[in-house]
């Protein structure tokens, strides 16, 4: 079937949404052969009349990118201040300046969301700790009634009885707590100054504090930075997890802000492999579903670490995502002092640890709340051919070879890219780190 070209459903037609799955709908192909999409999905994707979308041509199927210009989620950091001192932080090889977002900076915020169509989901977290800044609460309160999906990320040790009453009333949808141990050892390990007997407790209260219901809110997200130290702790994290009510658990890797951290990396191999398994020489194998238990184990494991091309059960085992999912999912993230970044991790210039080596990721700043708008922000021309090149990813593997100078910043790579940043060696673009 020849479809020549994409056509955005008009209101009065409804295609057959015949599948029971959530996530699955129906198009249709019109007499001129243009596909037709259902309006829901037209909506859910920000498929306005003259969208630019990308198509990735796979063997069975056709995937269909977000446009670029359509913002979703809308990360906002209170405050880079915070009352831990955890070995996984960024402030511990960076020389930038403690601050807290004013009240004129989040009202800029706050307006520039209302004048959006559809505003934006709002999650608030950064580099510090959200509930340190004394008007956070305040502002998860003044953006949920806007009646868009509000999150927060806490470490807990200062989710007192009076903050979880104020945060269930102010209307929060998700509470993402970082718990990176399941012991007071292995949790003081990680988090220094924290408690992990006085952080459940602080969640247990919560937990009861909230409205009954059989979906009470704010639903409890568990997020785990996961390391050599404390990966055996994951089972017992997501036991103590379910034992709260979590609804979510989010698994990231560790970014080694300092030399020694290196060590506790649990994807050395795994970075190798990334090239490796997308060689087009290398022949493919095709897994299927399967029990993962004694009898397997040990064949699946010296399988997934052989050097082929695998994919289980129709999925992609390995080989280089190459996938900005912050550009992917439509975000945009906002420093405490107003500065606009296209992601977290280029909010603050910061030192981090890649192949053996320090790597000076430079902030990028696309402009402030405090001068222009969130829309005009969004569509800033070089935004926008920013976002453009991260969705074709033309930059240099550094992520699995950092074998020259030019790796051991963002600034320029070996391909010739020197429009600054360049992504080749983010590890979020590998699936390597993820944020909740």
């Amino acid at each position: 079937m020849d479809i020549r070209s994409i056509m955005l459903a008009p209101k009065n037609i409804k295609p057959d949404l015949a599948s029971t799955k959530p996530t699955s709908a129906w198009a249709e192909v019109d007499e001129q052969g243009r596909l037709v999409l259902p309006p829901d999905m037209v909506s859910q994707f920000g498929l306005k009349p003259g969208a630019r979308v990308r198509l990735d041509e796979d063997n069975n199927f056709v995937r269909l990118h977000r446009p670029i210009t359509h913002l979703t989620k809308v990360y906002i950091e209170p405050t880079v201040a915070c009352n831990l001192d955890c070995i996984t932080c960024f402030r511990n090889a960076w020389d930038q300046p403690i601050g807290r977002m004013s009240e004129e900076t989040f009202a800029n915020i706050l307006e520039g969301l209302k004048a959006l169509d559809p505003i934006p989901s709002v999650y608030f977290g950064g580099i510090g700790e959200p509930l340190f800044h004394p008007k956070t609460i305040d502002w998860i309160a003044e953006v949920k009634a806007l009646g868009v999906k509000v999150e927060l990320i806490t470490n807990g040790t200062i989710l007192t009885e009076k903050k979880s009453q104020q945060l269930i009333d102010s209307g929060l949808d998700v509470l993402w707590v970082s718990l990176d141990g399941a012991s007071p050892e292995t949790y003081a390990d990680v988090r220094l100054g924290a408690e992990l007997p006085n952080i459940l407790n602080n969640l247990k209260r919560f937990v009861k504090m909230r409205p009954a219901s059989h979906f009470p809110k704010p639903e409890i997200g568990i997020a785990f930075v996961a390391m050599k130290r404390n990966i055996a702790d994951l089972p017992e994290v997501i036991k103590l997890g379910k034992s709260l009510k979590a609804k979510y658990f989010s698994v990231s890797n560790v970014q080694p802000a300092t030399a020694d951290m290196q060590d506790d990396r649990l994807y050395e191999r795994t970075m190798h492999n990334i090239a490796y398994m997308q060689a087009p020489h290398l022949p493919h194998l095709s897994l299927p579903k399967m029990d993962f238990d004694e009898t397997t184990r040990e064949a699946l494991f010296e399988t997934f670490n052989s050097q082929l091309n695998i994919s289980f059960a129709g999925n992609n085992w390995g080989g280089a995502s190459d996938t900005c999912n912050f550009v992917e999912s439509g975000t945009m993230s906002i420093a405490w002092n107003g500065d606009v970044s296209p992601c977290w991790p280029l909010m603050h210039t910061h030192t981090t640890y890649l192949h053996g080596k320090p790597r000076l990721t430079k902030k990028h700043v696309i402009g402030s709340v405090n001068r222009r708008s969130l829309r005009d922000l969004w569509l800033d021309p070089d935004y926008l051919a920013y976002r453009e090149r991260l969705h074709n990813f033309g930059f240099a593997p550094c992520t699995f070879c950092g074998g020259c100078d030019l790796s051991e910043t963002n600034e320029e790579d070996c391909l010739g890219n020197t429009i600054f940043p360049v992504c080749g060696g983010c590890l979020w673009a590998q699936g390597i780190i993820q944020c909740p």
